[in-house]
C-alpha cells in the first residue's frame, strides 16, 4: 500500500478550530464596529491569516494602514490562542483518530497540509503531533490555497508523485488546490459546496472500509 499517501487538512477535518477563528475574528469586527456572521466566516476557510483579514475588512468596508493590519493580526492570533491552549483530545472530530488507525494498519503514511501557522501546536494539544510523518503549515509556504504549494510540499515529504496522494479537505480553496496539484481530492462536508472533489463524505465516519484498498487503488 506504499504507493499511495494521504495529506490531511487540519481545521474541519481533524479538529474543528473554525469556531475559535470565528470568535476571534468576530471580536475584531465588533471592535471595528461592524457585524461578522458565521456565514461570513465560511469565506475564511482554508485561506491564510493575512488574506482572512483582508476579506474581513472588505466585509466591513474598513481601510487600515499596514501598521494597523499587523497589529490586529497579532491581537487576533493571541485571542485565538487563548482558545487553542484549552483544547484536548476530546476535540478530535468523529472518525479522525479511527482513520489514522486504519492508515497505520495499512502501512499508508500521512502528513498534514494546513494553512494554519498554529497547526503543530494544535496537533500537540490533541495528542496527534507524533503520528504524522510531516507537517506542512502556514510557516512552510509562501502561497495560500487554492495554490497547490502546500500539498506539493506534502507529496515531497511522502516521497510520492502528486497523483499518488489523497487529500482530505473541508474547504473549497483546499479542494481546488488538491485538484490543481493533480491529487485525489476528498471533500469532507457539504457535497454542494465541495462538488469539485473526486469523492465526498459528510464526515470521516463515512469512509468505507475498502476506500484505500479498492476504491482509491483503482484511481491510481
Amino acid at each position: 500500500m506504499n504507493k499511495i499517501g494521504v495529506i490531511f487538512d487540519l481545521d474541519g477535518v481533524i479538529v474543528d478550530t473554525a469556531k475559535y477563528h470565528f470568535l476571534a475574528w468576530k471580536d475584531l469586527a465588533d471592535h471595528l464596529g461592524f457585524e461578522f456572521t458565521e456565514t461570513h466566516n465560511e469565506l475564511l476557510k482554508g485561506v491564510s491569516r493575512v488574506r482572512s483579514l483582508e476579506i474581513l475588512l472588505d466585509i466591513g468596508k474598513v481601510e487600515l494602514s499596514e501598521e494597523k493590519k499587523q497589529e490586529f493580526l497579532i491581537s487576533k492570533n493571541e485571542h485565538y490562542l487563548q482558545y487553542i491552549y484549552k483544547m484536548g483530545p476530546e476535540e478530535i472530530l468523529p472518525g479522525a483518530a479511527e482513520l489514522l488507525d486504519t492508515l497505520d494498519t495499512l502501512g499508508i503514511q500521512y502528513v498534514l497540509g494546513s494553512a494554519s501557522k498554529n497547526a503543530p501546536l494544535i496537533l500537540k494539544q490533541v495528542n496527534l503531533f507524533d503520528r504524522f510523518l510531516g507537517i506542512v503549515d502556514g510557516n512552510s509556504v509562501s502561497k495560500a490555497k487554492p495554490d497547490p504549494e502546500v500539498f506539493l510540499i506534502g507529496a515531497e515529504k511522502l516521497n510520492l508523485q502528486p497523483e499518488h496522494c489523497v487529500v482530505f479537505e473541508d474547504a473549497i480553496a483546499g479542494v481546488e488546490a488538491a485538484n490543481r496539484a493533480n491529487m485525489i481530492s476528498v471533500g469532507v462536508g457539504d457535497k454542494k459546496t465541495l462538488h469539485e472533489s473526486n469523492f465526498n463524505f459528510n464526515n470521516l465516519t463515512e469512509i468505507p472500509d475498502n476506500f484505500f484498498t479498492e476504491v482509491i487503488s483503482e484511481k491510481i
